[in-house]
């Protein structure tokens, strides 16, 4: 029952309740002692009035008047004198003295209190004002047995009406919130048992029904989050789908290449210049492409190798870059430059950074040859505060919105028509490899630029 929200609920509303009555019981006991003193006043005062309508009666008569009132004595002041109306003998010392004309509601607070806990019967006198202004003061002399009894039974039944209506209120609210709450809360984790059972059923997505604004806010973050994840499983399967097929073709593109290396040595013996010159690029393109494939069908996932760090020049593998891209460029008016100090050695895997530039490049290219007009691609790089700093830039059109949202994300940030949106993707796990950031620093109508920053270290 407590390990329940609304057994706990129940219980919580009962104590408050509780201490809700207990903070009303408190002035109550108090205004009915303080009303309890002021009826034995009228009556004291009504008694008087026997002796004030003639000028003597028998000690009888007095003494009936005086235990119909419930005191001891009555003392009336009317006209600056101080009258003892009526009296009797007093059973001992008065212990303490109330004045009702001047009482605040602590003051009458703490006397309660102190007259409920006090179980000895004890004499006290009492002071108020006259009723219809009869007088300047009334004075009487009492005992607090009887009015202790009394303020008893009522905070018997004070305490007895608190719990009735705190168990009532709390069977109300308990009863309320298993239905505007509980119930609700249940029919959502009953939804959300079923959709774990079969994720990437869309049918099992939950549909916001509630009427309550916070259960409707948390049933439409629900919603939104098994929706993305739904897709994002979807995706998931359809990437490992892919990358079963990309390990097929790699293994039979893998032997295709594999026979093309084996007649680049007769490529290299030829005498014709062009040919002499082209032959190693066209052998390191191969061995490149061969070690791709190699990758892929040893690790089976979308996953890049650690990288093997060395140091090397980084003029000479942009230079090759961009020769590659020089062939691929064919007649497109786009020109490629290149602004690498010819001293800067970097530590990296050179295959690696080669592909990442690479693929840059390669987009910069096909954005800028996409809109039909001339652009111009640039590869620079620097130290910069304990690192290196590799810059491309173009000219070209910039990144649509939608592609900038999902950037790096892979089958989401293409920007070409029948692009793979992998490129971007590549490139970012090739740098995080090295523990190295890209970063789009830039994108507009007059181009875009991505930054590489890769951590110098150790270098010795």
């Amino acid at each position: 029952m407590l390990n329940t929200l609304s057994g706990r609920f129940l219980v919580l509303t009962a104590v408050f309740v509780m201490l809700a009555e207990i903070l009303i019981f408190v002035p109550s006991v108090a205004r009915y002692r303080e009303d309890y003193l002021l009826a034995r006043l009228e009556r004291s005062q009504i008694a008087s009035l026997a002796l004030l309508a003639g000028d003597t009666i028998d000690k009888d008569l007095e003494e009936e008047l005086l235990q119909n009132a419930g005191v001891f004595n009555i003392v009336l002041r009317r006209d600056e004198a101080r009258q003892l109306v009526l009296s009797s003998p007093m059973p001992g010392q008065v212990s303490a003295t109330y004045d009702l004309r001047d009482a605040t509601g602590p003051g009458l607070i703490r006397d309660a209190l102190k007259a409920l806990l006090d179980p000895e019967p004890r004499l006290i006198r009492v002071i108020g004002n006259p009723l219809r202004d009869a007088g300047l003061l009334i004075e009487i002399t009492m005992d607090t047995d009887d009015l202790r009894k009394t303020m008893i039974e009522f905070s018997l039944r004070i305490l007895i009406l608190s719990a009735v209506i705190s168990v009532i209120t709390a069977l109300m609210l308990f009863l309320a919130v298993r239905r505007l709450l509980v119930r609700p809360i249940k029919i959502v984790v009953g939804h959300i048992q079923s959709y774990a059972q079969a994720p990437e059923d869309a049918r099992r997505i939950l549909v916001p029904t509630a009427t309550i604004r916070e259960l409707r806010e948390a049933e439409d973050a629900l919603q939104s989050m098994e929706t993305q994840l739904t897709q994002a499983l979807r995706q998931k399967e359809r990437m490992a789908q892919l990358g079963g097929a990309v390990a097929r073709v790699s293994h039979d593109l893998r032997n295709i290449l594999t026979s093309a290396q084996l007649f680049t040595d007769r490529i290299e013996m030829s005498e014709d210049p062009t040919v002499k010159r082209m032959a190693p690029k066209l052998v390191n393109s191969i061995a490149r492409a061969v070690s791709l494939c190699e990758t892929t069908l040893a690790f089976g996932r979308a996953e890049e190798p650690t990288p093997v760090m060395t140091l090397f020049s980084l003029s000479p593998l942009v230079a090759e870059v961009m020769e590659n891209e020089r062939l691929a460029i064919g007649e497109d008016d786009v020109s490629l430059s290149e602004d690498v100090p010819a001293n800067l050695m970097i530590r990296g895997d050179p295959e690696q950074i080669f592909r990442a530039i690479s693929n840059l490049v390669r987009n910069a290219r096909q954005a800028i040859t996409g809109t039909g007009k001339p652009g111009e691609i640039c590869v620079s790089a620097r130290v910069e505060e304990g690192s290196w700093v590799i810059e491309v830039s173009d000219t070209g059109p910039g990144l649509p919105a939608k592609a900038q949202q999902h950037l790096f994300q892979p089958f989401q940030g293409g920007v070409r028509k029948g692009g793979s949106g992998l490129g971007l993707a590549i490139v970012q796990e090739l740098v995080r490899g090295h523990g190295g950031t890209l970063a789009l620093r830039e994108t507009d109508g007059s181009g875009s630029c991505f930054v590489i920053h890769l951590p110098m270290g150790d270098v010795g």
